[in-house]
């Protein structure tokens, strides 16, 4: 392929409230030479006058390529006209060298107005796709640019939801009035360059992706747009879940550490927060609510999240010390349990789990528990049977679990021994970052496996069960000198799931 090719140009005028606006859109196909690459649109308008318009990434395809677009709003003002009809080129420089395409020289047009151009060796084409299915969105509307020259008969829309293991097939409908539907605008269909519109609507449900691909029949022929053989996909945002023991208030300069922890959630975009080591001053065992460290971070998020605690000992002489859920979804079924034979506040073995369900995008209903259990030694195996236990009997109304926190075992030793030989649950940090380690530990069994551990001393874990559609896609470590800086005597960790 070309090093740099247009796909299709997008020409609209609004005209509102006496406000006129022009738009252009343009998108493109590159060749992925170099992850440090610039790619811009230059483009003048009637009055000759030449712009840089910067390109922005947008998707990736499999043959070492990807698609970009540029896209530009002006305004008509008392001493500016809007551009009009425009000329323009692409330019990609990278590694020292600049390619072009820019019609061979001649530069491309686009007339004022005029709709969508598509480039000419694209009879077919799908237009305005997004790789990201939005929050509630259950519906998926496909634009496809035709060629009149192809005298379509139909256009089809071949779709699943499950990777092709049965798939379906939605016809499309011309759209005369695409552009007052679309763009609520009153710019033209573009049949002055040959082309008319159809649309094409997925019914998407609680689907969390849909990949597809189109299909075009003309005079007994088939013709596909499927995305240079990748067909299309789009997905929803993959769930981010972070655990963090928060170190009781034993931190210097606290307060600025509850800030921090604060930005990173808002800055890696976590959609489940699993604290432990959760404090609020104890006030002779009746709490303190302002004081509450889960519930200072929460206040200091950009939108707060739906917040479920408790607490099961007093820590360190002077705080209620427990553990909490935050998630940017709604807690649904929030229940809080002691898993230890000891529940008196005074002791330190007092050990109390909390959990909720929540309902994620496409992924259905997911059990979420924050846990700290006791080390080894002080009832380890007895608290963490009791919440198998617990997690079994909530199984039935949600068909993914995560077991989330401060398990105080480090990987390799008996406490890890016993959730591998119970065959119920994975650790998903081990599973995203040593593939060839999580298979023999979790998969085949070695009989050595203690020993590929040697190196690995986390006690935080998130423990995902067995029979979960959920994968998880990458695991990485937060608040360590190379990132956020230390905010507790714990690391943190954030999990990113995906649904098949």
């Amino acid at each position: 392929m070309n090093e740099i090719q247009l796909l299709y140009v997008k020409n609209i005028i609004t005209r509102k409230k006496k406000r006129r606006q022009q738009t252009l859109s343009f998108f493109l196909r590159v060749a992925n030479l170099h992850p440090d690459k610039q790619i811009d649109i230059l483009w003048a308008g009637e009055d000759g006058f030449w712009h840089t318009l910067a390109a922005q990434y947008h998707s990736s395809l499999s043959n070492n390529s990807e698609y970009w677009h540029a896209h530009a709003t002006l305004n008509a003002s008392a001493d500016q006209s809007l551009p009009g009809n425009i000329r323009f080129a692409l330019r990609y420089q990278t590694l020292g060298q600049t390619f072009w395409d820019n019609k061979q020289g001649q530069d491309y047009l686009s007339q004022a107005d005029s709709g969508i151009k598509t480039h000419p060796s694209r009879q077919l084409q799908n237009i305005g796709f997004t790789d990201t299915l939005q929050h509630h969105q259950h519906q998926l509307t496909v634009t496809i640019s035709v060629s009149h020259a192809l005298q379509a008969d139909t256009v089809t829309l071949h779709w699943t939801t499950d990777n092709w293991q049965h798939s379906q097939q939605t016809p499309c409908h011309t759209s005369r009035d695409y552009w007052d539907e679309h763009d609520h605008s009153n710019a033209r269909n573009p049949n002055h360059y040959g082309s008319e519109i159809w649309l094409g609507h997925i019914q998407l449900d609680d689907a969390y992706r849909v990949q597809y691909s189109i299909a075009c029949t003309s005079n007994g022929q088939v013709l596909w747009d499927n995305n240079e053989c990748d067909n299309y996909s789009a997905s929803h945002a993959q769930l981010k879940v972070m655990v963090l023991n928060l170190h009781c208030y034993q931190e210097d300069q606290q307060d600025a550490k509850f800030t921090t922890i604060a930005r990173a959630i808002n800055e890696q975009d976590a959609d489940i927060i699993c604290l432990q080591e959760v404090a609020e001053f104890w006030n002779d065992g009746y709490g303190d609510w302002p004081s509450n460290s889960a519930n200072i971070i929460n206040s200091r998020l950009v939108q707060p999240y739906h917040l479920y605690t408790d607490w099961s000992h007093i820590g360190f002489d002077k705080y209620r010390e427990g553990v909490a859920i935050l998630s940017r979804y709604p807690l649904l079924n929030t229940q809080a349990r002691y898993v230890s034979e000891n529940q008196s506040p005074y002791s330190i073995h007092s050990r109390k789990v909390v959990m909720a369900q929540i309902q994620a995008p496409g992924m259905g209903l997911i059990n979420i528990f924050s846990a700290h259990l006791s080390w080894w030694e002080d009832g380890f195996a007895e608290q963490f049977q009791t919440l198998s236990r617990w997690a079994a009997s909530m199984a039935d109304y949600a068909p993914s679990t995560l077991l989330c926190g401060d398990f105080n075992i480090t990987a390799g030793s008996e406490g890890y021994q016993l959730i591998v030989q119970g065959h119920e649950y994975d650790d998903q940090f081990l599973a995203a970052n040593a593939e060839g380690v999580f298979e023999k530990i979790f998969r085949v069994n070695d009989a050595h496996w203690q020993h590929h551990l040697a190196d690995d001393y986390r006690i935080d874990y998130i423990f995902k069960n067995k029979t979960s559609p959920l994968h998880v896609q990458s695991a990485q470590v937060l608040f360590t000198e190379a990132d956020y800086g230390r905010v507790s005597d714990h690391c943190g960790y954030l999990l990113c799931f995906a649904a098949p």
